[in-house]
């Protein structure tokens, strides 16, 4: 898959991934739950860095895999 055509399928999963999980339960209930603090905004934030930084950690990883010969690749398919 090419560059854009990958950054493009990744923002359409994601989009139908966030609609899936807004529809799963009712909003008053989640309003309810999350309550007025800030706390579950920070949470959301600390595991998306968290997350984040293991995705970084997960594709230096897969860049050392493929340089040792551990792992096959190809360019541009």
């Amino acid at each position: 898959m090419e560059e854009n055509a990958l950054v493009h399928y990744a923002q359409l999963c994601g989009r139908t991934l966030a609609r899936a999980h807004a529809r799963s339960a009712d909003p008053a209930i989640l309003a309810g739950y999350m309550g007025k603090s800030g706390a579950f905004d920070k949470a959301i934030v600390d595991f998306s860095e968290r997350y984040a930084d293991q995705n970084e950690k997960d594709f230096k990883t897969f860049l050392k895999a493929i340089k040792a010969g551990r792992l096959a690749a190809q360019k541009g398919v």
